[in-house]
């Protein structure tokens, strides 16, 4: 029988985010004494869902007294930016490539039974190989046994093809536990007995015709959090056919509202919005708005306005954006390409970029977690983050050696 006083195995976290790798460590049992990391944002999303252990601040200027000590494993997903191949100008001398110095600092000095680090796929190419052996020549050093792998997620049944290399080290004389596949292609002849990877459509089409909005909303017994999007779209996106000016549309807007006896609040709550249909009464060039189509016909209901703009707003035809970043449109009938930091792909309703809500559940983070912050820093959070469940998987190998 299990006594009740049984020592979880511990985690101590570094560069933890708004949380990816840690939560997928709790959720295979282990207890986390103390978390770090510099952006504001990610340390409230952090604190709000996972726990208050974690503390904002920079690592180069914490010392290793104010670390709890006694911990098993030791987490971190140092700073990538200057080993990614998007960086066409990276190179061993970006000091941001450095700071797995502290997470050595941080082994060296409390000797935990593993650690576990996470990086992008272009850690394997920098300075031709160099950095990587570098890297694991340095643990290995301080008395770690230490390998490494380029992980798949897909692979484990993430719905996202997302490549990151994972690095495994322990002192305790144990081989390095990697998780085992189990999905691949349909009808894999050589491995019949993987599961099919899980495709986009499979976890997201319960909000491919759901309106965005700033607040939670119940989706039949679910609610929904964080399902925001931005709307600049690329490559052919439905736009409105007919030119709309958008004062007389405001006018048109403030005088069936006034009649109404709905104020801009209770529309905005209604909705759902924060602040979004205020901008539908303003009469401003830069913030006021036009709602879409969607919205017009929930606000005519509403408002009991009559036909007269409807043409104009709600009709849209394809057309092309010619200079735009991002052009991709994220798969649906298989698992999504890789969830960035930088911006989130376009939805294939080709109507708007995906949620952060659905960004998040691309990266496998539950339904009730929260994201803190502006949108732009919501999507940050949710594309630098370990997959959850990928998280898990390494964690429940790596407490089978504990």
């Amino acid at each position: 029988m299990k006594k009740s006083s049984e020592k979880q195995p511990s985690v101590v976290g570094l560069f933890s985010g708004c949380g990816g790798l840690d939560l997928g460590f709790k959720r295979a049992g282990f207890d986390i004494l103390w978390a770090n990391d510099f952006n504001a944002d990610s340390v409230k999303t952090y604190a709000r869902n996972i726990g208050d252990h974690i503390v904002l601040g920079d690592i180069t200027k914490i010392p290793s007294k104010e670390i709890p000590s006694n911990f098993d494993v030791l987490l971190g997903g140092f700073p990538c930016q200057g080993f990614s191949v998007a960086n066409t100008k990276r190179s061993m001398k970006d000091e941001r490539n450095y700071l797995y110095l502290e997470m050595l600092r941080i082994l060296k000095d409390k000797k935990p039974k593993f650690f576990v680090a996470e990086n992008v796929k272009g850690l394997l190419s920098l300075e031709k190989g160099n950095v990587i052996e570098m890297i694991l020549k340095d643990f290995e050093n301080i008395g770690y046994k230490v390998d490494y792998r380029l992980l798949m997620a897909s692979d484990y049944g993430i719905p996202q093809h997302r490549e990151r290399v994972f690095i495994i080290g322990n002192r305790i004389g144990k081989e390095n536990p990697f998780p085992k596949y189990s999905h691949g292609l349909k009808n894999d002849l050589f491995n019949p007995i993987l599961e099919p990877y899980i495709s986009t459509k499979e976890v997201l089409e319960h909000l491919a015709n759901v309106r965005t909005r700033d607040k939670p909303f119940k989706l039949g017994k679910k609610t929904i959090y964080n399902h925001v999007a931005r709307t600049n779209v690329s490559d052919k996106f439905w736009g409105r056919k007919h030119k709309v000016n958008q004062f007389d549309i405001c006018d048109y807007l403030k005088k069936w509202r006034k009649d109404s006896g709905w104020s801009t609040k209770k529309i905005d709550e209604y909705f759902g919005y924060a602040h979004t249909a205020g901008h539908w009464f303003r009469k401003d060039n830069n913030s006021g708005c036009i709602p879409n189509p969607d919205d017009w016909k929930v606000l005519k209901k509403l408002l009991k306005f009559d036909d007269k703009y409807d043409k104009q707003v709600t009709e849209l035809e394809q057309k092309t954006i010619v200079f735009e970043q991002s052009l991709r449109i994220n798969n649906w009938e298989e698992p999504s390409d890789t969830i960035t930091a930088t911006g989130p792909e376009i939805h294939p309703n080709r109507k708007r970029r995906m949620s952060v809500r659905e960004c998040a559940i691309l990266q496998t983070f539950p339904d009730d977690f929260v994201f803190e912050g502006a949108i732009g820093s919501m999507y940050k959070q949710i594309g630098n983050a370990v997959p959850v469940d990928l998280a898990y998987k390494i964690g429940f190998a790596i407490k089978q050696h504990l």
